[in-house]
């Protein structure tokens, strides 16, 4: 399924390769600086080609990867997968950075909600006790 093309955009690819929801979202990636070609910036409309290397940043996540397919239609995740190779670099540095935020999300707890009125005053009934 996947198309011998000599070249497309870099939007397109990028969300044809499923890195970003939507083409827009992969435009506003490339216009911000989440994406370098041989670590300078690019715009949405260069045109990427197979065996470019790419370097992506997706949130806290950076992706270096070597492009290995072009598609002209975004098609099931399967296939996308084979558009690219992930550098065993990348794929080390982020399985580390998702322990180490497992590991602090686990040592600071998130409240499941606010207290409601009922809890606050029983809280600011309490805190008073210990004032006096």
């Amino acid at each position: 399924m996947v198309e011998k093309i000599n070249s497309m955009r870099l939007d397109k690819w990028l969300w044809a390769a499923r890195f970003f929801k939507t083409r827009a979202l992969a435009t506003e990636a490339v216009n911000g600086g989440k994406v370098h070609r041989a670590g300078k910036r690019v715009k949405p409309s260069q045109a990427v080609q197979v065996s470019d290397a790419l370097e992506i940043t997706r949130g806290q996540y950076s992706y270096s990867i070597h492009v290995d397919g072009l598609m002209k239609q975004r098609g099931p995740a399967s296939i996308a997968t084979t558009l690219y190779t992930e550098t065993a670099e990348s794929i080390l540095a982020r399985e580390k950075l998702a322990d180490e935020l497992r590991l602090h999300a686990a040592q600071n707890p998130i409240r499941e909600r606010r207290p409601d009125k009922r809890s606050r005053r029983r809280i600011i009934r309490f805190t008073r006790k210990q004032e006096s």
